[in-house]
């Protein structure tokens, strides 16, 4: 699919742009564009990849469209990872927000059929379903108009996918607990009641890769995720790294947080259904003929709604957890 294709991933120089680049790198495409804000990060990225021929570094913000016009040309396929995603930022500074995640997504969608690019797979959270904070209220803003967008263009198709907290990606909370317990600090939860979705970053871009193949445009792919009680990460991760007694501080939800993060809603789950063994596709209520016969032979679900603290894993699960993301050795 993407062998001597361009492929442009806005906010690439995160842990998702990353490990993105380098699983497209196997596929030889002709080019990837990373466009991002910081110069430094895009340095070092460029090191990283040996300064590979494939991979074009653009300094452009998402929220310039002449900026993001011009990243756009030629591109067949696009991911969308730009955002501010810090839940406590976006609550202080809300109109930041809705500058990057509102007006930045209209930005890549009129950029995008402009220059008739096929594909674009725009990368969402469990916090754009049932928002209580301004991010995710910008994130699900950003769904719908994704979605919204394939009435403009038969050529462009526009997809979600949808996805929880990935392991060691900027800002996560299992190096910030680490590096705490490590360093002989108490560790400092919001709620010793909280419950998170996780996935490894290679297990979430795998499925990233694998939806943007699948998908047709006007559906949300969901990533079905392993959750656990954030308690229990940290009592683990102070099983593996402590080196002296260490306790767990209780210091209340901050603004916007919710104690359990949804990823299919009760609204969303009558028009979700089963697809293979790794998500779940919501359709729209009113859905295109083509999304009806793609997905007219996968059963529905049988689910109210898909929450953090449905089932959740147990200490041993959780170790295996962070094993398989190379926390622990």
């Amino acid at each position: 699919m993407y062998k001597d294709k361009i492929i442009l991933i806005t906010g690439g120089t995160g842990s998702w742009g990353y490990e993105l680049t380098k699983k497209l790198l196997l596929q030889s495409p002709k080019e990837i564009r990373i466009f991002s804000r910081n110069e430094f990060v895009q340095v070092t990225m460029q090191r990283h990849f040996n300064y590979h021929p494939a991979i074009k570094l653009i300094i452009g913000d998402i929220r310039d469209y002449p900026a993001v016009e011009a990243a756009c040309r030629n591109v067949d396929y696009i991911f969308h990872l730009a955002a501010l995603k810090h839940v406590t930022i976006c609550e202080m500074q809300p109109e930041e927000a809705l500058k990057t995640n509102v007006s930045g997504t209209e930005n890549v969608i009129r950029a995008s059929i402009k220059n008739q690019v096929r594909k674009v797979i725009d990368v969402s959270t469990d916090k754009a379903v049932d928002p209580i904070n301004f991010y995710g209220m910008t994130k699900s803003f950003g769904e719908k108009l994704m979605l919204h967008a394939n009435i403009y263009s038969e050529y462009t198709k526009f997809v979600c996918v949808r996805g929880g907290n990935v392991l060691g990606t900027n800002g996560s909370v299992v190096p910030l607990f680490k590096k705490m317990i490590i360093e002989g600090k108490d560790v400092t939860l919001t709620s010793k009641e909280m419950t998170r979705f996780f996935l490894t970053v290679s297990e979430a871009i795998d499925l990233l890769l694998k939806a943007s193949k699948e998908a047709i445009g006007g559906e949300i792919y969901v990533m079905q995720m392993k959750a656990c009680n954030i308690l229990e990460l940290a009592q683990v991760l102070i099983e593996q790294f402590a080196s002296k007694p260490i306790s767990i501080k209780e210091i209340g939800i901050r603004p916007g947080e919710k104690l359990h993060e949804i990823l299919v809603s009760s609204h969303e789950s009558p028009f979700t259904h089963h697809y293979h063994t790794q998500y779940y596709v919501i359709l729209p209520s009113h859905p295109s003929s083509n999304l009806i016969n793609k997905y007219k032979n996968y059963k529905k679900v049988n689910f109210q709604q898909y929450k953090s603290d449905d089932i959740l894993m147990s200490k041993e699960e959780i170790l295996e957890m962070l094993e398989q993301g190379g926390f622990i050795n």
